[in-house]
């Protein structure tokens, strides 16, 4: 005997992923158009290095809880793994300062600006270092 429950189970997963094959757009992609619009000052659709480090700049204010201007593992939380925090503080005390922030900030947009335009398009961020970078300043 057929389950009918399973059945319509079945039926609507096939509907669903249907849709998202055909009809809905990516969500990544609408991610990083969502970021590229706030952070996009000038408006060409892009962004530019000075246009991510003042986005790394007022999420870093964000980020930071103390009045310690420096933000430590907790702060930081999920968005930077524990290797790259470490990579990211070379005086090793445990925390990164804004000019800290801002090194890694650049590293990821270096990479992940394929095309070496000096902009990031709203694909560029769909890219591994694209999505750290994301993290980091939105």
């Amino acid at each position: 005997m057929i389950d009918r429950r399973l059945l319509i189970a079945k039926i609507g997963l096939c509907g669903f992923l249907a849709a998202n094959f055909i009809g809905f757009p990516d969500r990544a992609a609408l991610a990083a158009s969502s970021i590229v619009a706030a952070v996009d000052k000038d408006n060409d659709g892009t962004l530019d290095l000075a246009e991510v480090k003042e986005a790394a700049g007022a999420f870093f204010e964000k980020l930071n809880k103390d009045p310690d201007d420096t933000l430590d593992a907790k702060e930081v939380g999920a968005r930077l793994g524990k290797s790259a925090f470490k990579a990211g503080d070379p005086d090793d005390d445990g925390t990164l300062t804004k000019d800290e922030y801002f090194a890694i900030v650049e590293k990821l947009f270096k990479a992940a600006d394929a095309n070496k335009d000096g902009v990031l398009t709203g694909k560029e961020l769909q890219s591994k270092a694209g999505r750290a970078l994301t993290r980091l300043i939105h």
